[in-house]
């Protein structure tokens, strides 16, 4: 190759190195993201499904509340990410939205309207600040004949007390089957500062 050639090649090789090393580690992260919520969804809807057959619908208030912490921590540590549940009408405060989750959230709801199927809700995103950045994956939830009992428009009463009771300020009713129910996130951190 004459040399007159050689160094636009390089020059373009060495713009092209950051840009492959990032789509790298978004594969990686994408791929951790599938991962820790398949695990977290198969543990949470065992723990829901034994605790609807051993107690109804009011020992699934209790997986919701003290279980699923748990499990969202356990898996979080396992893939060295953060993941949980959050929604645009969520029962426990703790799990509200923050602005990037409210938007993915609502593009979601506008992407089913026209017909996307709720299976293939997702979406990824690299969201830089200052000293670091956070590369950031929502996956919807489907509203499916297990979440009725508690989140659809039909609760027993004896239910509807006991979320009163634990949860005051209560949005997560009204339900219908096919509806986004809310999403799993996850999101990894990485710092810009470079190690000495």
């Amino acid at each position: 190759m004459p040399m007159r050639g050689f160094i636009p090649f390089i020059v373009a090789f060495g713009l092209a190195l950051p840009a492959f090393a990032e789509n790298q580690e978004q594969i990686a992260f994408e791929r951790d993201a599938q991962a820790a919520i398949k695990d977290l969804s198969t543990h949470l809807k065992e723990a829901l499904m034994s605790a609807l057959q051993d107690g109804g619908p009011i020992e699934a208030i209790s997986v919701c509340k003290l279980v699923a912490p748990t499990l969202a921590d356990e898996v979080s540590k396992k893939y060295s990410l953060d993941i949980h549940r959050t929604s645009l009408r969520v029962r426990n405060p703790d799990n509200e939205a923050d602005s990037w989750e409210t938007g993915v959230l609502q593009s979601f709801e506008t992407r089913l309207k026209t017909g996307e199927a709720i299976q293939s809700l997702s979406f990824v995103e690299r969201v830089d600040s200052e000293l670091e950045y956070e590369w950031r994956y929502m996956k919807a939830i489907a509203t499916d004949k297990l979440c009725l009992s508690c989140h659809g428009s039909q609760i027993a009463l004896p239910v509807q007390k006991l979320i009163d009771k634990n949860y005051p300020r209560d949005m997560a009713t009204g339900y219908k089957m096919g509806d986004i129910r809310g999403a799993f996130s996850v999101k990894r951190r990485y710092s810009k500062l470079k190690a000495d």
